[in-house]
């Protein structure tokens, strides 16, 4: 198994076919680009049969990416666009697991007062919630409006208590159908940080692109489907000093036009080494953009607006 060092499924994909000079499709994995404008694109990768689960250490099922360009000086249009392609998007996979009418329970991963963990409790602050309106005040719910619950369990750290142990109880009390978790995750890309929004169907495992993984939630410990709607907000310092090394050598290509050592050494993986130098001295930092107070509060926005329209 490789150390993806990411969440996402395409940046999975794209390490493993580098990596095994695989120039076309992976056994396994289909993908599919679909270019909506200038600033929204959107990158399907389906994980269909074993191999391809083994290749990416992704399970069988969907991943959609949304990339969203330019959104730290995203304008009321740009969020209102994303929002609808990521509502379109998932609509799609609810209409595949549970139709127009089933309950759902939408649950905020994080840490409210830690910015880059904040999304999830951020996103749920305006979730349209309709459950309590449906069971004691029908008269004034349009009829047909599917019932929405929403929550956001905190962290193991301020409650003491595993979120899966949460969720397993209110599940058990509430029965909604399916569940849909908003997380924080990791890249191993500075541009897509706060600016790519994937969607899954095989649920998601907290913490695991941070090296602090929780446990798993998922249609298999909760016994309903669950799909994920993650973000990257923070990406490793040793993934960062990576990639800053492969921009400094492509610079140098440039200027040198031909350098049969820097080539080689674009060709590798430096990841490894330079983890290794920074992790005895405790610099193995994960790092986020300055600008991510602004990032969050659009992102949220798109998520929740998403998540609102496809219900």
């Amino acid at each position: 198994m490789y150390n993806f060092r990411t969440d996402l499924a395409v940046e999975r994909n794209e390490i493993y076919r580098k990596a095994n000079k695989i120039e076309n499709e992976v056994d396994g994995i289909e993908t599919e680009e679909q270019e909506i404008n200038e600033k929204l694109k959107v990158t399907r990768v389906k994980v269909t049969n074993d191999q391809g689960e083994q290749a990416i250490g992704k399970r069988i099922g969907s991943y959609i990416t949304v990339d969203v360009k330019e959104l730290k000086v995203a304008t009321e249009e740009d969020i209102e666009a994303s929002a609808e392609v990521l509502s379109h998007e998932l609509i799609k996979i609810l209409d595949n697991h549970i139709g127009k009418n089933g309950e759902i329970l939408v649950v905020g991963l994080g840490n409210l007062y830690v910015t880059p963990d904040s999304l999830g409790p951020k996103v749920i602050n305006d979730i349209d919630v309709t459950r309590h309106l449906i069971n004691y005040l029908p008269q004034y719910v349009e009829e047909g409006t599917r019932m929405v619950s929403a929550i956001s369990p905190g962290v193991l750290g301020t409650t003491g208590i595993e979120t899966i142990e949460i969720l397993k109880g209110i599940v058990e009390s509430v029965h909604p159908k399916l569940v849909i978790v908003i997380d924080a995750l990791a890249s191993i890309s500075i541009e897509r940080i706060s600016s790519t929004i994937q969607l899954s169907d095989t649920g998601i495992v907290p913490g695991a692109g941070v090296g602090n993984t929780r446990k798993e939630i998922s249609e298999k410990t909760l016994g309903i489907p669950v799909v994920a709607i993650g973000i990257p907000t923070v990406v490793e310092s040793a993934v960062l000093v990576n990639e800053c090394l492969d921009l400094f050598i492509t610079k140098l290509q440039n200027d040198a036009k031909s350098n049969d050592y820097l080539n080689e050494l674009k060709e590798q993986d430096n990841y490894e080494e330079i983890k290794e130098a920074l992790i005895p001295n405790d610099y193995n930092m994960i790092v986020t953009p300055k600008e991510i107070d602004d990032l969050i509060e659009n992102m949220s926005s798109i998520v929740a607006r998403g998540i609102n329209m496809s219900l």
